[in-house]
């Protein structure tokens, strides 16, 4: 055999390949939207092909159709129509972080990370010399930066 054949066989052995992965990629991805579609219920927050965002108030699927309320605006689409759950992103104020992106330490962070003191509280119940039974307690006050 040549090396042209060799290299042809090797060719068509990676082409088949790819076509067997993406086959199966499709095939997860779209059990995937079949299930979502399925699972879809009132109260989740959709987002649709269209950019529509809001929350899903009812599903008909003798029609394949989906209600869903944006800010008070009921509207109607086909299932197929809600590209996917919405999750709302995080939002960050500038005042919340430093030039570099950072989250800026707050001062009643920084002392609940480092506390002054350390109170300990503890309540028994003993017995005294006469045999009957007290209320025991005992508070100490200590820094964390004292030595044990």
């Amino acid at each position: 055999m040549s090396m042209d054949i060799i290299f042809f066989i090797v060719l068509l052995v990676a082409m088949i390949l790819m076509l067997v992965f993406q086959t199966r990629k499709a095939k997860k991805q779209q059990a995937d939207r079949q299930s979502f579609w399925k699972n879809l219920g009132a109260g989740t927050e959709v987002i649709t092909i269209g950019g529509v965002i809001g929350k899903v108030v009812e599903v008909d699927e003798e029609y394949d159709e989906i209600v869903i309320d944006s800010e008070g605006s009921l509207l109607r689409f086909s299932s197929k129509a809600i590209s996917r759950e919405y999750i709302r992103p995080a939002y960050v104020s500038d005042d919340d972080v430093d030039e570099n992106g950072n989250p800026l330490v707050k001062d009643d962070e920084n002392d609940a990370a480092n506390p002054k003191e350390i109170t300990t509280q503890v309540s028994e119940r003993a017995t005294d010399d006469d045999g009957d039974e007290i209320d025991v307690e005992e508070t100490s006050t200590k820094s964390p930066y004292d030595e044990d």
